[in-house]
């Protein structure tokens, strides 16, 4: 329903956040996505969860990160009922990472890349990349402990 872990964002703005911090990568995914501007719910939502220590952490760790737009596409209501669920939202949010540092040169069609979930999301390179049909918008804006791809719908993991 609301993955994701990222559109108000456009692709150009991403990208500029992203060269902001290509040179040194000092600040993490949580950190990198704060100054980005356009993933305040992404980031209200790992809070809530628990999540920030996690991705503040020494991973590495790939984010398919949800814009505050991608959120906002979601049906009315969705959001804040998340919010009040926080082993569906965690769920949720988990199934947008994936452990270790993946980075767009290093995907393929059809690929499959497990999630901190434990299930799976299917890449998609054939016009333009897809995460489980969500269109990346932005790829490899790289942090201190991994990288973030923007994409432009939240993605939900399969019902168990």
């Amino acid at each position: 329903m609301f993955r994701r872990t990222f559109v108000a964002l456009t692709a150009a703005t991403a990208l500029t956040s992203g060269a902001a911090f290509a040179g040194s990568h000092s600040k993490d995914i949580v950190d990198t996505a704060v100054d980005a501007g356009t993933f305040q719910t992404l980031v209200a939502a790992v809070t809530a969860a628990g999540l920030v220590d996690t991705l503040k952490g020494d991973g590495p760790f790939t984010v398919f990160a949800p814009t505050d737009d991608a959120f906002a596409a979601l049906p009315e209501g969705t959001v804040e009922a998340l919010l009040g669920d926080i082993p569906t939202l965690t769920s949720i949010l988990t199934y947008h990472v994936v452990p270790g540092k993946v980075m767009s040169t290093d995907l393929s069609d059809g690929m499959m890349a497990g999630t901190v979930n434990g299930a799976e999301v299917t890449i998609g390179t054939m016009d333009g990349v897809t995460v489980n049909g969500a269109n990346v918008v932005a790829a490899d804006i790289e942090a201190s402990n991994g990288v973030i791809h923007v994409i432009d719908a939240v993605i939900l993991p399969p019902e168990n």
